[in-house]
């Protein structure tokens, strides 16, 4: 079982000098991954339903929501880690140009030696895809056409692309990330993003808890388009009791993430830097899970 940090671009953290210490602390103690969420812009006055509070809003207020972008905040401590691994938990993929962020996501992957998961999302508000000037009801078309082009970028010796969104031929993207790859995950709490993340992705996040019928459809999409549903990392939630570990590690679960700031329906699981040291143990501990 691994164990990542969620969500570590918002609160104290969008300090600078707080992200540097959070990283560097949770590296130490042995955390795989750290993980960031994003919005680009929060309209005033939006109709939308978060999906994740009781209210239907957003934690925090309209104007005063500090949230970095995540690939430059992810930029920015990688250059002061070495080892834990750099997460999106999610980017907003259908408001990327996929070209652009192919190139942005590949720098940040060969530039911090291979440490990128990209996890991403189709997104919920509607009023930012409007600011933003991109269409709401075709998001999951756009967000399944941009993963396939993507890897073709990552992947490719000239990459060539056609599609409705996207079109490209011969088109050289380098540096590539290491692997030539950096891990799909897909995020969502909907069968919709279950199958997702079974066709195209790598990995599947379903944002709150270990929802055993949606990790089902996500394992059952991936046989579906024959691959190995066993190939198909899942992420989950910290659950309240540490015993409950087991029980997500026979669900498939191979890591668990802790939340480092309240928040989002979250409640924070560490007091900040300094309690970091304390999950050692608990890492080494299930490590072998």
């Amino acid at each position: 079982m691994k164990f990542g940090l969620r969500y570590c671009n918002t609160g104290r953290y969008t300090d600078p000098v707080r992200a540097v210490e959070l990283m560097q602390a949770g590296e130490a103690a042995g955390f795989e991954s750290a993980w960031t969420v994003e919005h680009t812009v929060i309209p005033r006055g939006y109709q939308s339903a978060y999906p994740y509070t009781s209210d239907g809003r957003l934690p925090g207020g309209e104007g005063d929501f500090l949230l970095p972008d995540p690939l430059i905040w992810m930029a920015y401590v990688a250059a002061a880690t070495s080892r834990i691994k750099l997460a999106t938990g999610i980017l907003i993929l259908p408001q990327h140009n996929p070209v652009l962020a192919a190139k942005q996501i590949a720098t940040l992957d060969h530039m911090s030696r291979g440490r990128i998961l990209l996890g991403v999302g189709a997104g919920w508000l509607q009023e930012e895809f409007a600011a933003l000037g991109i269409p709401f009801a075709e998001r999951g078309a756009r967000m399944d056409e941009y993963i396939s082009a993507m890897r073709e970028l990552w992947s490719a010796d000239k990459p060539t692309f056609k599609g409705r969104f996207v079109a490209f031929e011969g088109a050289y993207c380098r540096p590539q990330p290491v692997n030539k790859s950096v891990p799909i995950i897909v995020g969502g709490h909907s069968e919709a993003a279950a199958r997702r993340a079974g066709r195209l992705g790598d990995g599947f996040f379903p944002a709150r808890g270990a929802p055993a019928q949606l990790i089902a459809i996500a394992r059952k999409a991936a046989e579906t388009a024959g691959r190995d549903p066993d190939k198909l990392e899942i992420t989950a939630s910290l659950p309240d009791d540490l015993a409950e570990l087991d029980a997500l590690r026979r669900l498939g679960v191979t890591r668990v993430l802790v939340p480092s700031a309240g928040g989002a329906g979250l409640q924070a699981r560490i007091r900040g830097p300094e309690d970091l040291a304390s999950w050692a143990d608990v890492i080494e501990r299930h490590r072998g899970l």
